[in-house]
């Protein structure tokens, strides 16, 4: 492989000349620069990414630590983060938390080893305490989709309140009235917000939301499928099943075709997180979908805002609402407006 020594030779400039070429410096004239990219491009001339690292204190690569690579939003979202770091400049390695606190400390400590620029993590639970300590001791960090609240750094996140009442609207519309929702894990703070916007929403039509139809979850398949077959064993079971996440979703779906039941007739089901594969169930599945590609991006904006020595503003983007055939087809009658509380 070519050298910084063999191209300055190929060029008739000091290795000081191209190695200011090669970092934009301003005080080199046109000729040289010329003569030094045109010998980059001959000899087919790579920096050394290390020595360069050394150098300049930095590496040009992110660390990205998601909580399940095996949850397709998270898929989609690890791709939209490289492809945006990839157009800035930047490199990155990523690592799977697979929803464990202990994982996700083991992944954030291996990409400081490797002296990463920047991180970005979708918190498992509450934090963990390697992660926790980055944060607080100065690393630049973003939080994307999750976020620990207190600790002091950008969140990057969608807002699903307004597709929640949206999704609550259309169920009440189409004549349900008993609906039950699989939570999130409640120590993270996706969990905890969406219970809170669903019983919020359903207040707003005077609905309750009872205890027997609230039924937790952990982002998974299994759980999804376990807490729904418990809902069906009720004396009254609910109308209509939200699963606060795709997995749990389809293990719902899973638990109603077991029984023998059909979506929507028997029971209906919608879910937060929209992904690829709900066109394709039958029935296509109502969801939540968040702006999976635009959060990936912004995040990647946010962190190397923060690396490079700028602030890195916390974003937060409007989720929407995706009607599909799961629960039910809408009937000609207007939708009832919701109930107005008094404020006296």
């Amino acid at each position: 492989m070519a050298s910084i020594k063999d191209v300055a030779a190929r060029a008739g400039v000091s290795v000081a000349t191209v190695s200011r070429v090669l970092n934009d410096h301003p005080s080199v004239s046109a000729d040289a620069r010329t003569r030094v990219l045109a010998a980059v491009e001959a000899l087919g001339y790579r920096p050394n990414a290390v020595a360069r690292s050394l150098r300049t204190d930095q590496t040009r690569t992110l660390g990205l630590v998601i909580s399940d690579v095996m949850n397709p939003y998270f898929t989609e979202l690890a791709r939209s983060v490289e492809e945006e770091a990839r157009a800035l400049g930047y490199s990155v390695i990523i690592g799977n938390a697979d929803e464990r606190p202990d994982l996700q400390d083991h992944h954030v400590t291996t990409l400081l080893d490797r002296r990463i620029d920047g991180l970005l993590v979708s918190p498992t639970d509450g934090g963990s305490p390697r992660m926790l300590d980055a944060a607080r001791t100065g690393t630049p960090m973003v939080f994307v989709d999750r976020w620990i609240p207190g600790v002091d750094v950008p969140v990057v996140r969608s807002d699903g309140r307004g597709a929640v009442r949206d999704l609550v609207a259309h169920l009440y519309g189409l004549g349900h009235r008993r609906l039950a929702i699989i939570a999130g894990p409640a120590a993270t703070t996706t969990g905890r917000e969406r219970v809170d916007a669903f019983r919020e929403a359903l207040g707003a039509y005077g609905l309750a939301l009872p205890d027997a139809y609230i039924g937790q979850g952990d982002f998974q398949a299994d759980s999804g499928r376990r807490v729904t077959e418990g809902f069906l064993d009720l004396a009254e079971p609910p109308e209509v099943v939200f699963a606060a996440d795709n997995l749990m979703a389809l293990g719902a779906l899973d638990a109603v075709r077991a029984r023998g039941l059909r979506v929507p007739d028997d029971i209906a089901l919608a879910a937060f997180d929209d992904i690829p594969w709900f066109v394709h169930t039958d029935p296509p599945v109502t969801a939540v979908a968040q702006p999976t590609r635009e959060l990936g991006r912004a995040a990647v904006r946010a962190l190397v805002d923060r690396v490079e020595g700028r602030p890195g503003a916390s974003v937060t983007l409007p989720a929407r609402l995706v009607v599909r055939r799961s629960c039910g087809e809408p009937t000609p009658p207007q939708s009832p407006s919701p109930v107005r509380r008094s404020t006296s």
